[in-house]
């Protein structure tokens, strides 16, 4: 069992990154196995979730709640209207877009819910709930430290630097 925990740390990267996108595919990779029979992805099922939660949500409350890029979710909002499971709401500020769950949605999202606690509690029981709970202030924590680094970095920036500039 030791030699199996020192295999494995040698496999993830010294890299911050590199090491929380290998363990994100591989936990979202689990999260979809479960959510399988909804139809749905464990992308899908958080943007679902977070217009559950709003009730309706605008791009930018979405961009917010989820901390994902306004390209991607463009994409994937684009994808589940067309799948018929959100639809657009009226917005006072006809400029703003938002969006909100269809009938269809609320039955996806509904059938999705036990089959992500599913994969919730299968995670939870390998990895204990108390390591869970530091990993997730750890988490929150280097969040932070990204976001506001990258920040610094941002400040009296024009464009964005190419990789031959680096």
């Amino acid at each position: 069992m030791v030699r199996m925990m020192t295999d494995q740390h040698r496999r993830l990267s010294s890299c911050v990154c590199n090491t929380l996108r290998m363990v994100t595919r591989v936990v979202t990779q689990l999260y979809d196995d479960c959510l399988r029979p909804s139809g749905l992805r464990v992308t899908q099922f958080s943007i679902l979730s977070a217009i559950a939660g709003l009730g309706e949500a605008s791009l930018k409350q979405l961009e917010d709640e989820l901390a994902i890029d306004q390209t991607t979710l463009t994409r994937s909002l684009s994808l589940l209207e067309r799948d018929g499971v959100i639809e657009r709401a009226s917005h006072p500020d006809g400029r703003i877009k938002a969006m909100r769950l269809t009938a269809r949605g609320r039955r996806a999202l509904e059938v999705a819910r036990p089959l992500w606690a599913q994969a919730q509690g299968k995670v939870l029981r390998g990895l204990g709930t108390k390591a869970w709970a530091d990993a997730q202030r750890r988490l929150t924590r280097l969040h932070q430290v990204a976001v506001k680094k990258r920040g610094l970095g941002r400040k009296g920036r024009r464009g964005s630097r190419t990789v031959a500039a680096l």
